[in-house]
């Protein structure tokens, strides 16, 4: 456990109760009322930080002034000044259609503070004025006396002052999956806090009165819990969308700024100048990218809810494609959190079932009934047949084991059960076979499991209560091995992570023995685990090197998990992380992308931005490759905006210098940028090649720009060679070479898509019939318009049959250059 800044009590339970009491300036005997209140006006109420809540109208204009967004609007307002009315509405449409979305999905994050909230309970029991009395446990305040019953939830961090067979269930705080047994006394060590509750965890069974130390946001809980108070930073999508809108930016304000300074010095007419510049600018920008992104992601995620994946951020669908580490608890995730009897041994350490019998015969007629009695009954289910009660001895915690007397089969029989270093101290055994006996405990304990010892003795006397004095002279029986063991799955799905791309590590507040155990049997490198001892010695910059070649991590606390989600992300890694415990708010809050499970506590479910309807890793393998498929669609998009219509317009830019006349009027270069996105509409519907989900996805801003310097000047080299074939040729007239030239561009443009959204041949890998529909719809829309009256609207004129035919030469020869230059391109990206 950790300690949040700014506490009471620093690592309380190294404390006595006398010096914790001074630390706190408050006596054994509780509190009175006024002295309570100016406490609570000193440390404040009893609860965490309410998370920063966003209205609506904030995250609209957040989104609205992101640089994608502003340059789509000034360009919609522009379209709509310039007499585009149509084209101006549908680029805002497309925008606040997409904002609308993105702001709705959102929405989930701003009720993180009611479920913290409903996730502690409402009343704590305290001694006031003298008496114990019901208060909330907002009020709780450090120095408070707290009395704490089997099924309460723990109000605040505490140290243990009395407690009567008590155990607290820590897993959603450490990832323990046993019951802790907690008592009063000194601590062991350094990380001992058996003598020590902690907010949030709940009492299993027993008693315990205890002296509140920390509360509100100094306790554990409280620490977990304020990450989500904390602003969260721009996820991999976020920084990669808004990287893309300032390049887009950059190349459309210097493009538009060097036409138009150049075809004023020329002499041109400034208007004419002013309002081709502006359709320039309205051409190079990628209106429908926020539509096609928000389509594309909302489909993703309707196809990963049918994969048992709930998503509560849509840019969470690509950051999942992305990721390359991925960080789980063990408990529940690569465990089933379910205690079972793993092994029954002899005394000599030899598979033999009479120890288990005897622990069933134990646990069914006078156990606890915690996990390890459910496990011991659960593995040997008959094993009670024929036996009665006559008598028992409860388990002490301070002792540490228990007792029953049994009549049945084999008479009447004592059966005692608890620690095997309680137990075996009460059998008739020399030194030499006890130290043997506990070195088969540590060996069990290096395999992951915890040991229970089992001893009996026959009864010779009446049947009565059992006393403790007569647990001795006991024949030692043997061990019953439990275990949490790992899912059959769990091996299978990281390994098939692995295969995609993606490390695996276990961070886990468990045993490091145990975390080297579980990590060994699922296939990771188990030569060395680090604690959070280990960890707490390390700098930032040496944890970022250690991480790098750990795959495993016990006994973390909680910041200490979120600390190695940011060593590995300054290391360059895009990391996810996977838990459901109110420990694992803050690494969840840290990752790129957090997941967590349907039945993770509230908090859990709060910080992350996917959960899982199954706690299962294969089903995160499966929510990896429909992100990488919705970001394989997205990158098409992008891609094909820098092959054809980044060149189109470059061209168009240079002709607009090197001609006497306009190359194409504004009205016909808007109506270009208008079919060509319709021709785009598909793409959220399209296959996609099991090569391109294979590795994880990133956008890479040199990639892109590599890819564009391969793909966009091929376009323009064969618009030149139409330009030089219109004019020396077919001495095309201004309208006729504005005619073909469109024509020529409109093909280039739609056609190449077939070519750039696969890797591989077009021909081996079809594209989705809704794409083909809105590509050749709108290519037959831009072949016909010229030879209808629409046409003139545009100022279009009928080319004559020969120029057609030229034409269309240099559309096929352009495609077969496109199609064997593509592999370059591509393998330029990669490189980059």
């Amino acid at each position: 456990m950790t300690e949040a800044s700014g506490n009471p009590a620093s690592q309380f339970w190294r404390l006595s109760a006398d010096a914790l009491c001074k630390q706190l300036g408050c006596g054994l005997q509780g509190l009175v009322t006024t002295e309570a209140a100016a406490r609570l006006a000193r440390y404040g109420r009893n609860s965490d930080a309410p998370p920063r809540i966003e209205g609506a109208m904030r995250a609209i204009l957040r989104r609205l002034f992101e640089p994608l967004s502003l340059i789509l609007l000034v360009a919609g307002v522009i379209s709509m000044l310039t007499g585009d009315d149509i084209g101006g509405l549908i680029i805002v449409l497309i925008l606040t259609l997409s904002i609308g979305l993105d702001t709705i999905q959102e929405g989930h994050a701003v009720r993180a503070a009611e479920i913290l909230r409903r996730s502690v309970a409402l009343k704590a029991e305290v001694r006031r004025d003298g008496a114990f009395c019901q208060i909330d446990v907002e009020e709780v305040v450090p120095g408070d006396i707290l009395r704490i019953r089997a099924g309460d939830i723990i109000p605040a961090d505490a140290l243990i002052l009395e407690s009567t067979a008590f155990t607290a269930a820590e897993a959603a705080l450490t990832g323990e999956p046993y019951p802790v047994q907690k008592r009063a006394g000194a601590a062991g060590g350094p990380d001992d806090t058996s003598n020590a509750l902690f907010r949030g965890a709940v009492a299993q069974t027993g008693e315990s009165i205890a002296l509140a130390a920390r509360t509100g946001r100094d306790t554990v809980f409280g620490a977990a819990a304020s990450a989500l108070a904390e602003a969260q930073a721009p996820s991999p999508f976020d920084r990669d969308l808004r990287e893309f809108g300032l390049v887009i930016a950059r190349a459309t304000l210097a493009l538009v700024l060097v036409v138009l300074t150049i075809r004023v010095l020329f002499g041109r007419p400034v208007l004419d100048s002013l309002l081709f510049a502006v359709a320039l600018a309205v051409g190079l920008t990628p209106e429908l990218l926020p539509m096609i992104t928000t389509v594309t992601l909302s489909r993703g995620a309707l196809r990963m809810a049918g994969r048992k994946v709930i998503v509560k951020r849509l840019a969470a669908i690509h950051d999942l494609g992305a990721m390359t580490v991925l960080c789980t608890d063990k408990t529940g995730t690569l465990t089933s959190a379910e205690i079972t009897l793993a092994k029954s041994l002899d005394a000599g350490g030899n598979e033999d079932a009479r120890a288990a019998r005897l622990g069933a015969i134990a646990a069914a007629l006078g156990g606890d009934r915690g996990s390890l009695d459910a496990a011991l009954i659960a593995g040997c289910a008959d094993a009670a047949q024929g036996w009665t009660l006559a008598g028992r001895q409860a388990f002490d915690f301070s002792r540490r084991l228990g007792s029953v007397l049994t009549s049945g089969p084999e008479g009447m029989l004592l059966i005692v059960k608890g620690a095997p270093e309680a137990v075996l101290d009460l059998c008739t055994m020399d030194d030499g076979a006890r130290a043997a006996a506990m070195a088969r405990v540590r060996q069990l304990a290096t395999e992951g499991l915890r040991s229970v010892a089992i001893a009996s003795r026959r009864w010779m006397g009446a049947t009565r209560e059992v006393e403790t004095e007569d647990e001795t002279d006991l024949t030692f029986e043997g061990y019953c091995a439990f275990a949490d063991p790992p899912k059959s799955t769990a091996a299978a799905a990281i390994a098939r992570l692995a295969s995609g791309g993606i490390k695996l590590k276990i961070l886990s507040g468990d045993d490091p023995v145990v975390v080297k155990r579980l990590a060994g049997l699922v296939g990771l490198n188990a030569e060395r685990v680090l604690s959070g001892r280990d960890i707490a010695e390390l700098s930032d910059e040496a944890l970022a090197v250690r991480v790098q070649s750990t795959d495993a991590f016990g006994r973390l606390a909680p910041d200490q998990k979120s600390r190695i989600v940011k060593a590995l992300q300054a290391s360059g890694e895009v990391v996810g992380f996977l838990g459901d415990g109110i420990n694992d708010a803050p690494a969840l809050k840290a990752a790129d992308i957090g997941l967590s499970v349907e039945g993770a506590t509230g908090v859990a479910q709060a910080a992350a931005d996917m959960i899982l309807l199954a706690s299962d890793l294969e089903v995160v393998a499966d929510g990896v490759e429909e992100g990488r498929r919705t970001f394989a669609n997205i990158l098409k998009y992008v891609r094909m905006g820098a092959s054809s219509n980044f060149g189109n317009m470059l061209s168009m830019a240079i002709a607009s210098i090197a001609l006497p006349f306009l190359p194409m009027l504004p009205t016909q270069i808007l109506l270009n940028n208008l079919l060509y996105d319709l021709s785009e509409l598909g793409i959220p519907f399209d296959r996609v090649s099991a090569q391109a989900t294979a590795q994880p996805q990133v956008w890479s801003m040199s990639r892109l720009v590599r890819f564009a310097a391969i793909m966009g000047p091929l376009s323009s080299v064969f618009d030149f060679l139409t330009f030089g074939a219109l004019l020396v040729l077919f001495k095309a007239s201004p309208d006729e070479f504005r005619t073909a030239w469109f024509i020529e561009s409109m093909a280039t443009q739609i056609l190449v898509i077939f070519i750039i959204r696969t890797n591989g041949r077009p021909w081996r890998n079809r594209p989705d019939p809704v794409l083909s529909a809105s590509s050749l719809i709108a290519l037959l829309v831009a072949m016909i318009a010229p030879f209808t009256p629409v046409g003139a609207w545009f100022g279009f004129v009928v080319p004559p049959p020969l120029m057609l035919a030229g034409i269309t030469a240099l559309v096929v020869v352009y495609l077969a250059c496109a199609e064997l230059l593509k592999p370059l391109a591509i393998r330029a990206g990669r490189d980059g």
